[in-house]
């Protein structure tokens, strides 16, 4: 697959992640953060092996490894990120999380000791200060709950640098099949270590219609279908330009917010998301158009 195909997929899933905001928020009003999470992976698992269960069986330990380790990381993040939501704000949670952009440099160069390029670099900068002025955090107080989110990073950029480094130059169809199920086989559990500490006494569920359609979305759409097209695809591209691509998540949750919950943007968040995409694009375009640039003045 091209390079900027798998991008424009990445493109796709961050667009559909940034509708979880919202259906996240409406699921939490009628269950605990930890329960719900262990419903999506649930749902996510027992769809995944329904429609790729076949594969299960054929599978090795390398595999059944490189899974349960993406999915620490992948569940790890959910629950830290989900957790600090509840004692932060979203904007600070969003910029936070964001941080995940700047830190998946440093963490790919460390775990596969390869260099990056210029343009990403630059973009990666760029992102960064539209992601600042797209939230506007303000720090005055820092919480508990702005430590879980920046854990939460540490969790995101390990998961985006090993995606890499485990699917990389593999394209078996059965082995990604395999890797997306024990993903969440090793998801689930977190959440439920978290619930049983610190949710059991205080448990509140009610089955309400809106709670279904909210664990449908997430479960069947934001997992199910949006982990195996990224475990699939994210091994065309970096991890640092993936990282690019999914910082405009909270852009297009913003979005989405306006679209549906009538919130409202005004003239910062539009200058931040443009900054934002700006660094985007110039991560994608800027060798290319360099190299041009280059090529017309000889």
């Amino acid at each position: 697959m091209k390079h900027w195909k798998a991008e424009l997929l990445l493109v796709l899933i961050t667009f559909i992640w940034g509708g979880t905001f919202l259906f996240t928020k409406i699921g939490l009003e009628y269950c605990p953060p930890s329960l719900y999470i262990i419903f999506r992976f649930i749902i996510a698992f027992a769809i995944s092996f329904a429609v790729f269960g076949r594969h299960l069986f054929k599978t090795n330990k390398q595999t059944l490894l490189h899974g349960l380790i993406l999915g620490l990381f992948f569940g790890g993040g959910f629950v830290l990120q989900t957790y600090g939501l509840k004692f932060t704000t979203v904007s600070k949670s969003a910029f936070i999380t964001g941080v995940s952009v700047v830190l998946v440099p440093f963490v790919y160069k460390l775990v596969e000791k390869k260099n990056i390029r210029l343009w990403p670099k630059i973009g990666v900068v760029i992102a960064f200060i539209g992601l600042w002025i797209f939230t506007n955090p303000e720090f005055d107080n820092i919480n508990i709950g702005d430590i879980y989110t920046l854990l939460s990073c540490i969790f995101w950029a390990l998961y985006i640098t090993y995606m890499d480094v485990f699917t990389r130059g593999k394209s078996d169809f059965g082995e990604t099949a395999r890797l997306v199920m024990f993903q969440f086989t090793a998801a689930a559990p977190v959440a439920l270590v978290t619930f049983l500490l610190f949710e059991l006494d205080g448990l509140y569920l009610n089955w309400d219609i809106k709670l279904l359609y909210s664990l449908a979305y997430n479960g069947i759409i934001a997992s199910f279908m949006l982990t195996f097209i990224h475990t699939s695809v994210q091994r065309y591209t970096t991890p640092v330009k993936a990282a690019l691509i999914f910082a405009l998540e909270p852009v297009l949750a913003s979005f989405f917010a306006v679209l549906f919950i009538s919130e409202t943007l005004g003239g910062r968040e539009y200058i931040g998301g443009i900054i934002l995409l700006s660094g985007v694009l110039i991560s994608e375009t800027g060798d290319f158009f360099y190299q041009k640039l280059k090529g017309s003045e000889t």
